[in-house]
């Protein structure tokens, strides 16, 4: 079923997005399907998706901006950041 009529991105794409890449935003979706969102109508149903595949962040998808930041400042990715 087609989820997102202005970039045609199926309910399968987003699927297999999130079992590879372990995407945790929907823009990260959008990314690792080479495009961005354009009206937003699409999101809401995107969220639902990932909220039906949730996991556990493993932090080492490419698109993770857990693995980015912790590439960037030499932190282990994995591990939750401590908050105040």
């Amino acid at each position: 079923m087609i989820i997102c009529s202005c970039n045609v991105l199926s309910d399968h794409q987003i699927r297999a997005v999130l079992r590879t890449n372990g995407a945790r935003m929907t823009s990260q979706v959008y990314n690792c399907l080479g495009c961005s969102a354009q009206c937003g109508r699409c999101a809401r149903t995107i969220r639902r998706i990932m909220d039906q595949l949730k996991s556990p962040c493993s932090g080492d998808c490419s698109c993770c901006p857990r693995a980015l930041a912790g590439d960037a400042i030499g932190v282990n990715a994995t591990e939750a950041p401590a908050y105040a």
